[in-house]
């Protein structure tokens, strides 16, 4: 599987944001992203510390289906101007088997899916298509994305688990 098909999914959310309600926020031990979507906060994340505070995401179809186009719509709020050296560590795996665990930059992948640094600060929306290939192996698919500015300061930790099927054959 290419991390261009996963990146769009798990970056679209990272560019989203909204305010927070007031108040300590709990740790997020299997928080949901707001929205229709598979996307957890990380587990022992303070949500009070992110510089993104997530509205919704939402996915449509969702789960993904291969074959299929995916519409990501997101929005929210970045509390503070995100830069150029921005960086997103990024983990995939399929069922045990890690696929991908490499540090990206966040602004060159955030060109993916339409939008450029700087990020905010203030409401961010996206919109995007994406193709998912028919192609895709069958199994659970699990992300992680550890985001931070280039100083290093925490922006957000996401996860996702996605499970693709095998597609029926004439009707079995």
């Amino acid at each position: 599987m290419k991390l261009t098909t996963i990146l769009p999914l798990c970056l679209s959310s990272l560019a989203a944001a909204n305010y927070l309600s007031g108040g300590q926020t709990p740790m997020a031990a299997d928080i949901d992203v707001p929205g229709d979507n598979p996307m957890k906060y990380c587990p022992a994340e303070t949500l009070d510390d992110d510089i993104l505070a997530i509205d919704h995401v939402d996915l449509s179809p969702n789960p993904p289906a291969p074959g299929q186009t995916l519409t990501i719509e997101a929005e929210g709020t970045f509390a503070e101007k995100i830069e150029e050296g921005a960086f997103v560590w990024l983990t995939v795996k399929y069922g045990l088997i890690r696929l991908i665990y490499q540090k990206e930059d966040l602004c060159e992948q955030m060109k993916q899916v339409d939008t450029e640094c700087p990020l905010g600060p203030g409401v961010v929306k996206i919109t995007k298509d994406v193709d998912i290939p028919q192609q895709v192996p069958p199994g659970k698919y699990f992300v992680q994305a550890d985001v931070y500015t280039k100083d290093e300061k925490k922006i957000t930790c996401l996860t996702a688990s996605i499970s693709f099927t095998r597609p029926k054959i004439m009707g079995f």
